[in-house]
């Protein structure tokens, strides 16, 4: 499937259990049903987007979480079957598109240290090591993994207006990661 065929668009309460099914396809520890629709709920605080596929199938998710005047990226998943095709780029890319539009001056995430693929398409649009959270990432198997946290503290940078005005237009790497914390 090629980017530009797929519709993003907000998130409705009809969207949750496909969403809740992609989740398990790339979550560990998938959100609930219940989580999802009381996020859905907070619309002032909270940006929830699918990603639609041409035959309306979701392939892909993210949700934007904002604190003051700060964006948090709290979920970002794309379907296996769908990965390096651009989905996730231009997903995070109408989450950042939202965020300027709030006006907002910063926008934050985690991301597993061994997820190479989501680590580069952060880069891409400007995002840029500031710590590391050991053991982050709890499985249910019990086994730990740190999180990156990337930080983009200047909106107005060119690469990331670049990165949120072209997006899609490249194949990105393909990935699916989640921040694992629930405000």
């Amino acid at each position: 499937m090629v980017a530009a065929q797929v519709l993003i668009r907000a998130m409705s309460a009809a969207d949750v259990p496909a969403v809740r099914a992609l989740d398990a396809l790339v979550q560990p520890s998938p959100w609930s049903e219940e989580f999802l629709r009381e996020q859905l709920v907070d619309t002032a605080s909270r940006t929830l987007l699918v990603a639609e596929g041409p035959d309306g199938s979701q392939v892909g998710h993210a949700a934007l979480v904002v604190l003051a005047d700060e964006g948090h990226v709290t979920s970002i998943a794309v379907d296996p079957a769908h990965q390096r095709s651009g989905i996730g780029s231009r997903i995070l890319a109408a989450l950042c598109r939202d965020a300027l539009a709030r006006g907002l001056s910063a926008l934050t995430l985690e991301v597993r240290a061994s997820n190479s693929a989501a680590i580069g398409l952060y880069r891409q649009f400007g995002f840029a090591p500031a710590g590391v959270r050991p053991r982050y990432y709890v499985d249910p198997d019990g086994l730990t993994e740190d999180a990156l946290v990337l930080w983009i503290h200047d909106m107005s940078d060119p690469v990331f207006l670049l990165a949120v005005e072209t997006a899609g237009v490249e194949a990105d790497g393909g990935f699916a990661d989640r921040t694992r914390r629930s405000f």
